[in-house]
This record gives structure tokens, C-alpha cells and sequence, in this order.
């Protein structure tokens, strides 16, 4: 039997009856409507792939995800076997029913894996690819073990690059240095010569963090004058005191600070994050310096995340980032051990949905967990986020964030609301003049992933 009739792509067949996990019958409702409208229309959805799990070659401080390799009852460490790349690429294209396939593959560090492996990945996708249907690969890398040869295979295959940096030397070497303590600023640099001197497309992914966010101009100038960049991702970093262990969600809500507390920043012993977490309220800074940067000097020629897809939502667009999405869910993390989790920030035995050596992929995404997953973004939004002139800009962003309480005591409020909101408050009379002056050139926007 061929790995391809192990893996039959269609949907699980069920009747309209459903049954809960006691065996019972239960009435249908929304977090089935997926799974029942599968095979009309187009299915679209994404898997980050990490072929080498936590394992990197950086010990950068500020890292969530290095800490997966000891989480007990986590993916621990290990490499993708052969096998497993194989099922998981079959059953990816198999399931997606949709004109593009977007393969993402990120760590830890996924060049650790080799040029070989990713040969294997290419082989694979030839293999498996169906008629008419575009696919596409995105690498996240810190970008120290690129050379020539990497570089010359990226450019051959397409692979998007996206170039962990933070900023100018100084900035960069606060937190990302290797496993003995050493910058890494001038192997990055040169790494980014060297996917320009090849014509690799790549993008910077910048984490802002509690030190960081008081130098925006400085970062934005670096990365657009030295380095070059046309498109520029800012991460906050926004980790909960002890996200080595607990799962976002699994917190006890009540005792989470009050918005307004001394508790809910950054800099104390009883803070709610860590030390290097970005503070709420610098956070709002960076953004707003950012966008009138980028809006005074690069409209048009710069895609900022944050500024991009604000613009984008106010001419009635789908949001361009998942944080600012009504809904999560369809992006799901697939581990070195086949293991697939809600999402990469999710990547906890509480939120582990299936196995691609034991399911079908796409079963997994519809999967009633996982629908309802996506819909708690919403569901769990408290009063004063509903109630908010904001809402619709950012939807409580990544529930991974929510980590505060209202002042009223209600749970599930988001450490960087007041940043987001006086990003908002200043951006959005431009971001609508923009807006306005789009729609009067008669330009078309595209949705975007």
C-alpha cells in the first residue's frame, strides 16, 4: 500500500447527527458548520512547519519557543524523519483545496536541517503537487548558516526569506547572541548581502522588545536605509511570566492583574511578563513612530505588517495578520514528531489536535476543537473590548496576549491594549485619508495572506 492510500484526502464522512465525546447524540451547531462545508468551495488553511522543533543555534533571550524542547509532555527535541516530511507535504496539498499551497518553515532554526532535507521538501512538493495549483515556500532564519550555496538553492526554488534581525548592532546583540554569549549582528548583516547579491526575496522579522521600543526611528532607518528592506515585520515581545510551562489560557484569570495595575507592566518583581517584555505603553510609541516614518517617507515603496494591513481593513479588506483577524484557527504549527498544535504560540499538550502519522490533516483543522479554538478570539472578548471604537481594527489581538484583567475585574483584556489604542487614535485619520485617495484612483486592492 502507497503512503498516498494510507492518506485519502477527503474529509471523514459523518451523518447529521453528531456525537459528543460521551458517545451521545448532540444537535448540530456552528463549530460543526466547517467540517459540513468541506467539500463545497475552496479550502484554504496553513500549517508553520518546524522540521527541527526548538533546536537553534542562537540562545536568544527573549525566545519562546526554546524552552519546547524540556515542556513536559511537549514535542521535545528531535529532527523531521523522512517519513514524516513525506505524509505531512502529501496531506497539506492534499487538503487544501485552494489555488496556492503556502509552505512555512521555521524553528528554532530550520536551516540546522540542512540543503538536503529541503532538496527532499522540494522533490516531495513535485511529487504531490495537483494541477494548476501554485505552491509556494517561506524560510524564517536567523541567517547565520547561510552561504553561497544556500543562497543559489533559495533564488532556483522561490523560498521567501524571512531575516530574524532586531535593528542596528547595538540592538540586536542585546538578546540575539549564540548558545556562549556571542553577538551574531555581523553574520545576519552579511547573510542579508548575501540574499541580495542572489536576488533571494526576504523580509525582516524585528521582535520589539522592553528595550527596543524607546528606538524606533533608529531601527526603521537601519533596516530601510542599510539594509535595504521593502518589507518590515514587528513582533512584540509579549511573554507571560512562566510561558515555559503554562499554556495561554490555562493561567488562573483572577489572578492576573487589573489594566492600570503596577503589575500589568514590564520592570518589577510581580509583573505578569517577563523582564524583556515590550512595555504597553512604549509599544504604542514604537507604532506611532513607525507609521509616520513610513507614511512621511515610503508609502508605497515600504510594507510595514502593522501599517499594511490597517490600511488594508479600512478599504474593507480582510485583515492581513491573523492578530488582527475576528477569528484564529487556520494557522496551525506541525512539530518534528508529526504532532500538529493550534498555533506555534500554542504549542502545549493542551493544545495539541492530532498527528500526521495517526489522522488526516485536514480532518484535524476542521475538527470541532480546533473550530472552536478559532472562534473563542471572539467569544472570549470582554465588555470593554466590545464595546471599544477599536474593536474592528483589532479584535483583542493574539489571544496569546490576553493576559490582564479589566478594571471592572473581567478577564481577557490584552497587555498592549493602551499601546494599540493610541496607535490607532493617531493612525487611523491618515490611514482613511489613505483610504480615501486609493479608492478615488480607482485601484483595486487584493486580499492578502
Amino acid at each position: 500500500m502507497t503512503l498516498s492510500d494510507q492518506s485519502k484526502p477527503e474529509p471523514r464522512p459523518f451523518s447529521a447527527v453528531a456525537f459528543g465525546p460521551d458517545g451521545r447524540p448532540r444537535p448540530l451547531d456552528k463549530y460543526d458548520g466547517p467540517m459540513l462545508a468541506s467539500s463545497q468551495g475552496s479550502r484554504r488553511f496553513h500549517i508553520m512547519a518546524k522540521p527541527a522543533g526548538s533546536t537553534c543555534n542562537l540562545d536568544c533571550q527573549y525566545c519562546f519557543y526554546l524552552s519546547k524542547e524540556t515542556l513536559p509532555q511537549g514535542p521535545g527535541a528531535g529532527r523531521m524523519s523522512d517519513a514524516t516530511l513525506e505524509r505531512f507535504i502529501q496531506q497539506y496539498i492534499a487538503g487544501v483545496t485552494g489555488p496556492e499551497v503556502v509552505f512555512s518553515w521555521q524553528g528554532g532554526e530550520p536551516t540546522l536541517m540542512g540543503l538536503d532535507f529541503f532538496r527532499k521538501v522540494v522533490a516531495l512538493q513535485e511529487k504531490y503537487a495537483k494541477p494548476n495549483q501554485k505552491i509556494e515556500n517561506d524560510l524564517q532564519t536567523n541567517g547565520t548558516l547561510l552561504d553561497e550555496t544556500w543562497c543559489a538553492f533559495l533564488k532556483e526554488h522561490r523560498f521567501l526569506v524571512g531575516l530574524s534581525i532586531d535593528g542596528p548592532k547595538d540592538i540586536h546583540d542585546a538578546y540575539r547572541v549564540t548558545k556562549d554569549g556571542k553577538p551574531t549582528f555581523d553574520k545576519v548583516f552579511a547573510a542579508a548581502m548575501l540574499l541580495k547579491k542572489h536576488g533571494v526575496p526576504f523580509n525582516t522579522l524585528t521582535c520589539v522588545s522592553r528595550i527596543s521600543a524607546k528606538r524606533p526611528l533608529d531601527i526603521y532607518r537601519f533596516l530601510r536605509r542599510e539594509l535595504g528592506a521593502t518589507y518590515m515585520q514587528f513582533n512584540p515581545v509579549v511573554e507571560y511570566k512562566g510561558f515555559e510551562r503554562t499554556a495561554p489560557q490555562v493561567w488562573d484569570a483572577m489572578k492576573l492583574p487589573k489594566q492600570g495595575d503596577p503589575e500589568a507592566r514590564p520592570g518589577r518583581p510581580d509583573s505578569v511578563v517577563t523582564e524583556w517584555s515590550v512595555d504597553p505603553e512604549d509599544w504604542g510609541y514604537f507604532l506611532c513612530k513607525i507609521f509616520d516614518e513610513w507614511r512621511a517617507r515610503d508609502l508605497g515603496k515600504v510594507l510595514v505588517n502593522h501599517c499594511e494591513t490597517l490600511v488594508a481593513q479600512h478599504l474593507g479588506l480582510p485583515s492581513q495578520l491573523c492578530i488582527y483577524g475576528e477569528f484564529c484557527g487556520k494557522g496551525l504549527a506541525v512539530e518534528h514528531d508529526g504532532g500538529i498544535y493550534s498555533c506555534d504560540h500554542y504549542v502545549y499538550p493542551e493544545y495539541k489536535v492530532g498527528n500526521v502519522h495517526s489522522g488526516n490533516l485536514i480532518n484535524t483543522v476542521l475538527d470541532r476543537a480546533q473550530v472552536k479554538f478559532g472562534y473563542a478570539k471572539n467569544e472570549t472578548l470582554p465588555k470593554q473590548c466590545r464595546e471599544c471604537p477599536y474593536l474592528r481594527d483589532c479584535w483583542g489581538e493574539c489571544p496569546k496576549n490576553r493576559i490582564l484583567r479589566t478594571a471592572e475585574g473581567e478577564p481577557g483584556l490584552n497587555y498592549l491594549c493602551s499601546g494599540f489604542k493610541r496607535f490607532f487614535a493617531h493612525a487611523i485619520p491618515e490611514v482613511e485619508r489613505i483610504a480615501a485617495d486609493i479608492r478615488k484612483r480607482g485601484v483595486q486592492p487584493q486580499a492578502r495572506m
